[in-house]
């Protein structure tokens, strides 16, 4: 039986490397995201989850056992993230991977048709350019919670913000994209 969570963190916080692996295997491909929908870019996201899951590592002692571990992590690779951008003076485009992959075949598992495919890849398409346009803080919500698939407890951890926060911001971002969706050109 494979350990728990709990017990990989309280391993990991005892100086078992492979517990910390084991940990990182689970959670290195939400950092990466995490990470991608701050920085923008694929190499930046890549060294800032790497930077953060060693800063993690190194922060172990000052996890609160019994705590969420995957929240803890995350906002540690969104810190990590934002200083990079920050400190890289970009303001890159937004586009996950994970969307690029979503929808592939319709509920009954049949084949897409090519103009369905077609017709799928230009909304997404659209959907993206139109969460590109939004502030920052708007982008980010929205990608925590729907393209990361973030909880709002989550997503309120990684943002560093109150969970009433993260439900007000949602509200408005989501209203401020259907304007923007309402204005897109068919």
């Amino acid at each position: 039986m494979a350990p728990s969570e709990a017990e990989l963190v309280e391993r990991a916080r005892r100086g078992d490397h492979a517990a910390y692996g084991d940990l990182v295997r689970l959670h290195e491909d939400v950092a990466f995201r995490t990470a991608y929908v701050i920085c923008g870019s694929a190499a930046d996201a890549e060294d800032a989850a790497q930077e953060a899951l060693v800063r993690a590592y190194a922060a172990l002692g000052r996890f609160r056992p019994g705590a969420p571990f995957r929240p803890w992590l995350l906002a540690i690779v969104a810190n990590e993230a934002r200083n990079r951008r920050r400190g890289a003076g970009r303001r890159a485009a937004l586009a996950l991977r994970a969307t690029e992959q979503a929808a592939a075949v319709p509920d009954g598992g049949a084949t897409p048709s090519v103009e369905a495919d077609v017709l799928a890849h230009d909304e997404r398409a659209t959907l993206l350019h139109a969460v590109e346009g939004l502030r920052e803080e708007d982008r980010l919500v929205i990608a925590c919670r729907y393209l990361l698939d973030l909880g709002e407890a989550e997503t309120a951890a990684v943002l560093g913000l109150p969970q009433g926060t993260v439900k007000s911001r949602l509200s408005r971002a989501l209203g401020r994209l259907r304007e923007r969706l309402e204005v897109a050109p068919a």
